[in-house]
């Protein structure tokens, strides 16, 4: 587990600041404007002038004493400045002296998150809405982008749903595309203003060339659907907004929560998807992450993935057999028939990711994606340690 948080308390600091890492000093006073230097024992006699902040764990005047006035930023007495490295991206935010990682060169799990608003209220929301003004981070965004160096080679767009943010999202994506044109980027979004005309030909019209829309879809019928999402007429946005997105040649991926409301008719959902929504580059089956709304929803929810694999596996084998590029994301191997173990993905975000007891003698430990850290509070009951035979499998 990574944690991609700490405090401090920030001097000099009136609004978001952002800033790439740096726990070497820079010799070259030029380079120093868009880095934000650790001070440890180690640099504690370093010339702090001219980095747009200084973060320290120390709690004392001494280096605030080295700094000058162009560096308009100290941030003292910082919890922990461990889990900081070179290149690594961090907003500091005044009011709380929050500082979060906001990218970090060495992981393949990078995603912006570009608001926490939402039109939808899904059952399941690992980010519940909230219902705010939240502007300031498409600016915090969109220095972000400018600042990852090198360019990661994917990134996530999530939310709250990003579609939301209207021009705005148009920039973030026009920035992406002239800054990390070889960055694979794949944006999360219920979908529904793609069912406006004009909102997906502005899209189009970005053309970021490595652009990929993750759209969840729960059913084939609207009303199952549109429960799922807390939503009147979600389901009917959705699907006009995928077709919208197909007939402007937009890369889409459908995507499925596998949860006790998806379940009873995912055969189905997959005969929807293979002969209404052919165009789909790729359909995720996911299972349940037991954090944001899905715990006070649990008992609506929880279904073991032990006793769903049935139907799990039906739905994939319809998809593969028909030529649909099909993943399951987010189970362990060991709850899988070995059959299915081809489609499953290590996926879970590397500062999420857990193993769990069962896990230490498992002979297929390093091919499995683990599970969320959530799964300490609900899980199958019926893991298991995989023998060393099933190494070749």
């Amino acid at each position: 587990m990574i944690d991609l948080t700490t405090y401090g308390r920030p001097v000099g600091l009136t609004r978001p600041l952002v800033a790439r890492i740096t726990r070497i000093p820079e010799a070259d006073p030029a380079k120093r404007s868009e880095l934000a230097l650790c001070v440890d024992d180690a640099n504690t006699s370093a010339d702090l002038t001219g980095y747009r902040a200084v973060l320290t764990t120390r709690r004392t005047d001494r280096v605030s004493n080295q700094m000058k006035d162009d560096t308009p930023c100290l941030v003292h007495g910082v919890q922990s400045l461990a889990h900081l490295a070179d290149g690594d991206v961090v907003v500091i935010r005044p009011r709380t002296g929050l500082i979060r990682t906001l990218y970090r060169p060495a992981s393949s799990h990078n995603a912006l998150l570009v608001t926490e608003r939402c039109n939808s209220f899904c059952l399941m929301c690992s980010q519940p809405p909230i219902d705010r003004d939240d502007s300031d981070l498409v600016a915090i965004n969109l220095e972000a982008i400018r600042l990852m160096e090198p360019p990661p080679a994917d990134l996530g767009i999530t939310g709250g749903e990003p579609t939301l943010l209207g021009d705005n999202l148009f920039r973030m994506l026009t920035e992406l595309k002239s800054r990390a044109p070889e960055t694979k980027v794949h944006m999360l979004t219920n979908g529904r203003r793609f069912a406006r005309p004009e909102f997906t030909a502005t899209l189009a019209a970005v053309g970021h060339p490595r652009l990929t829309l993750g759209i969840p879809l729960y059913s084939d019928n609207a009303s199952a659907h549109d429960y799922v999402v807390q939503a009147t007429g979600a389901f009917d946005q959705t699907i006009q907004g995928l077709h919208q997105l197909a007939r402007y040649e937009q890369a889409v991926e459908i995507r499925v929560v596998l949860h006790a409301r998806t379940i009873p008719r995912l055969l189905s959902l997959a005969e929807y998807i293979y002969r209404n929504l052919p165009f789909a580059r790729h359909v995720a089956l996911m299972g349940l992450e037991i954090t944001g709304f899905t715990r006070p929803n649990l008992e609506k929810l929880w279904i073991d993935p032990h006793d769903y694999v049935e139907e799990l596996r039906s739905a994939v084998e319809y998809l593969w057999v028909r030529g649909m590029n099909v993943s399951i994301y987010n189970l362990p191997l060991c709850i899988l028939p070995t059959a299915l173990w081809k489609f499953a993905r290590k996926s879970i975000s590397d500062w999420k990711n857990v193993f769990l007891d069962v896990c230490d003698t498992c002979a297929v430990r390093e091919r499995c994606g683990g599970f969320f850290k959530s799964a300490l509070l609900k899980h199958s009951a019926h893991l298991h340690s995989m023998p060393a035979e099933y190494q070749s499998t």
